[in-house]
């Protein structure tokens, strides 16, 4: 068995036999995928993993030689890691630095914790907002919260993404709807 040790962004993305994105396994697995022929490497990453009679470039992206049918979610899971990711850890309010998440309309009068209604926020805002609403302060969202869209959010959830995977995961598209 090769020596695989991790090393910083040692996962590797998984296309279908169609080329649609399944899912980020570990460089290991993708090895292992390759080596049993059970998938084929499409991009190498950076390195190469060595066995005793082998030398093989490290996997980036690697697609399975047969079609795997996958039920996918239809959302995204929410978590505060991912809240912090799709506002791109800034404050809702003033555009600092995220250190919270708020409820944008508070949860002690009603509100739901659901993507719509939470946002990241810095100390201060969240504590000078309080249970107050953004209306009641004179304040406004610069962004409006919404749920996550897209297939590399469903693939990828709250990681950041390998920069050589945007072929595969339309980040092109998403960065320009963000803009």
């Amino acid at each position: 068995m090769p020596d695989i040790r991790p090393t910083a962004g040692s996962g590797a993305l998984v296309l279908n036999a169609t080329y649609e994105p399944l899912c980020v396994v570990s460089v290991r697995r993708a090895a292992i995928l390759v080596l049993s022929a059970k998938a084929i490497c499409v991009a190498d990453g950076e390195g190469v993993l060595h066995s005793a009679r082998n030398a093989l470039p490290v996997p980036s992206v690697v697609r399975l030689t047969r079609y795997v049918r996958v039920p996918y979610r239809t959302h995204v899971g929410l978590s505060r890691r991912a809240v912090f990711a799709r506002d791109g850890w800034r404050c809702a309010y003033c555009r600092g630095p995220a250190e919270t998440i708020d409820h944008v309309f508070p949860r002690s009068r009603g509100g739901r914790h659901a993507w719509e209604n939470v946002v990241a926020a810095c100390a201060r805002c969240n504590h000078t907002k309080g249970d107050k609403t953004p209306a009641e302060l004179g304040w406004r969202l610069h962004h409006l919260p919404a749920a996550p869209k897209g297939a590399a959010w469903r693939v990828l959830g709250h990681r950041a993404p390998d920069p050589r995977w945007a072929d595969w995961l339309d980040l092109r598209e998403s960065e320009s709807e963000a803009a």
